[in-house]
């Protein structure tokens, strides 16, 4: 075998492998795709929809939001919060919060808590309307 026949049948057989690895790295891909992995945990999220009066200041407003990570902060079993609307599909409302419960039994807790029970009240006399919603995977 010549020196160029030789060089062009090692060029052929890396390119063959290559395309081989592109092959087989596509097919991993979309194998990995179809096997996407996911979590459903225990936990209870609580999910609010709420719209403010009219005249409440935005410094209220945002004290009655706030409000919502103090008492994250005193009261057992709460998780996580999530305070900022990143997106409301329901019209003329003013935003969405959510807290993340470690249980059921700790969203029973903090609907009975004084704690709450303080916020609840300010944020009652602040908000027109609100919706909420708690889902779980158990």
């Amino acid at each position: 075998m010549t020196l160029a026949r030789k060089h062009a049948a090692q060029i052929a057989l890396g390119a063959a492998i290559f395309a081989a690895g592109i092959a087989a790295g596509s097919l991993h891909a979309r194998s990995a795709a179809v096997q996407n992995r996911f979590g459903q945990p225990k936990t209870v999220l609580h999910v609010v929809v709420y719209k403010f009066k009219d005249n409440v200041s935005n410094y209220d407003r945002e004290k009655a939001i706030n409000g919502i990570k103090d008492m994250a902060g005193k009261i057992p079993g709460i998780k996580s919060v999530w305070l900022k609307t990143a997106r409301n599909q329901i019209k003329d409302f003013s935003g969405v919060y959510a807290i993340e419960f470690t249980s059921a039994e700790a969203a029973a807790d903090y609907a009975e808590s004084p704690v709450h029970e303080a916020w609840s009240k300010t944020w009652q006399e602040q908000r027109e309307n609100s919706l909420s919603f708690q889902v779980t995977n158990h």
